[in-house]
C-alpha cells in the first residue's frame, strides 16, 4: 500500500531519522506484516492485526488495516464486529482463541490479564501447531511495534488514505508484494 506523505501527519516526532529503529520495524513488517507469506491463515492474521490496531488506538494502523481486511476477503460484518468478537458467533473457536491471545499479549502489562496468560496460551495451543502459533506471536508483536511506533510519531490521517493500490495478499489469484 502506498501512503503518500500528504495523507499522514506526524504530530510528535519522525522516527525515520533513527536507522536501527526503522530497520527493526521494517524487519518485522517483512516477516509478519500484511503482505508477508505465512502458514497462518491470511484472514486470521489480518483480523489479529486489525484487533491490535483497535486496542492500541492507532489511527494510522486502522487506516491501513481496515482496507487490508477488506482486500483479504473478510466479510464487512466480521470486520465491523472484531472489536467485540466475544459477543458474536461469527468467529470460529480457533479464531476466538487467537483473538483472545492477541488481546492478552497486547495488554500483558495489566496484572488482571497477565495472571491468566497461561490459560489463554493453552487455549491457543489447543488450536494451532507450534509453527503457526509462533507466527501468531510474530504478527501480534509486529503490530504492537508498529502501533507504538506510529503512536509515538503521532501519525494520523489528514485525508482519506489511498486504497486503490492495496495489495491483495492471500486472495487467490493475486500477487503478493513484500512490505509492511
Amino acid at each position: 500500500m502506498t501512503i503518500d506523505a500528504d495523507s499522514i501527519q506526524k504530530t510528535r516526532l519522525d522516527t525515520a531519522v533513527n536507522e536501527p529503529l526503522t530497520a527493526l520495524a521494517s524487519a518485522g513488517a517483512a516477516a509478519f506484516g500484511y503482505t508477508s507469506t505465512l502458514k497462518l491463515d491470511h484472514e486470521l492474521a489480518q483480523l489479529l492485526r486489525l484487533r491490535v490496531a483497535q486496542i492500541n488506538d492507532c489511527t494510522y494502523c486502522l487506516g491501513v488495516h481496515y482496507p487490508a481486511a477488506r482486500a483479504a476477503g473478510i466479510s464487512q460484518t466480521r470486520i465491523d464486529t472484531v472489536s467485540a468478537w466475544w459477543e458474536t458467533r461469527l468467529f470460529t473457536s480457533a479464531e476466538r482463541a487467537a483473538l483472545a491471545y492477541a488481546e492478552a499479549l497486547t495488554r500483558l502489562a495489566d496484572p488482571a490479564v497477565s495472571r491468566g496468560f497461561q490459560q489463554v496460551h493453552e487455549e491457543l495451543a489447543a488450536h494451532f501447531e507450534a509453527d503457526v502459533l509462533v507466527e501468531i506471536v510474530g504478527v501480534i508483536v509486529n503490530m504492537n511495534i508498529w502501533t507504538r511506533l506510529k503512536r509515538a510519531e503521532g501519525a494520523m490521517p489528514t485525508t482519506d488514505m489511498p486504497t486503490a493500490d492495496l495489495p491483495t495478499a492471500g486472495v487467490p489469484g493475486t500477487d503478493r508484494r513484500p512490505g509492511a
